[in-house]
């Protein structure tokens, strides 16, 4: 039988993945919106979104849980843009900035 806990927080692993890089910066762009813009939304600097939207670094919690609701709110409204093609979703464990 199964722990409905430990299923719990595999849905909590799956819910905290983020899009691919290049994925997070068409979102952004798709809405019209600037690194700036969205990184004075997160509460972060600039850089950090920039180099987020390259991969460089992941951002880390609490700025995560913000970023990631942004992303989530942005692929509801423009689900063309939202589509990865390929790769796949940055995993929640890696290093970030932010």
């Amino acid at each position: 039988m199964t722990d409905p806990d430990r299923l719990k927080r595999v849905d909590a692993l799956l819910d905290d993945l983020l899009p691919p890089p290049h994925v997070r910066a068409k979102l952004r762009l798709a809405a019209g919106l600037t690194q700036q813009e969205v990184a004075e939304a997160v509460g972060v600097k600039r850089l950090a979104v920039a180099r987020w939207e390259l991969g460089q670094t992941h951002p880390r919690r609490p700025h995560r849980e913000v970023y990631l609701h942004f992303l989530k709110r942005l692929a509801e409204r423009y689900p063309e843009a939202a589509r990865t093609g390929e790769g796949m979703p940055t995993p929640a464990s890696s290093g970030g900035s932010g």
